[in-house]
């Protein structure tokens, strides 16, 4: 039986099968998967750099992944807000638009 296909290759396997293929193996099947920190902290680093770069389209992926590797919603809101003084304001603020977009349920 074969396997359903991955993330990576439903979204971009048919633009960049090899990098759909890195991803898989490499990235996700190696890199998070090393002992020496956590998922839940992979998933800080990442969001951490995500925001600090301003990739918002990334943000899609890796701040709901946060949340099941254990980070919490207010974690994330709060790394936002820190990062602001930190990366600047406009990066803050296009995080918090993205929180907002990806867990409308969340805001109070």
């Amino acid at each position: 039986m074969p396997s359903l296909p991955t993330a990576a290759r439903q979204s971009f396997g048919n633009v960049a099968p090899k990098l759909a293929e890195l991803s898989d193996e490499v990235l996700f099947g190696d890199i998070w998967e090393r002992p020496e920190l956590s998922k839940r902290d992979r998933s800080l680093v990442t969001c951490a750099v995500l925001i600090t770069l301003g990739k918002t389209e990334q943000m899609n992926f890796h701040f709901p992944r946060a949340i099941e590797n254990g980070v919490t919603h207010d974690e994330l809101v709060e790394l936002t807000t820190h990062l602001a003084f930190y990366v600047g304001w406009p990066q803050a603020m296009s995080a918090v638009s993205k929180l907002r977009e990806l867990f409308p349920a969340s805001t109070k």
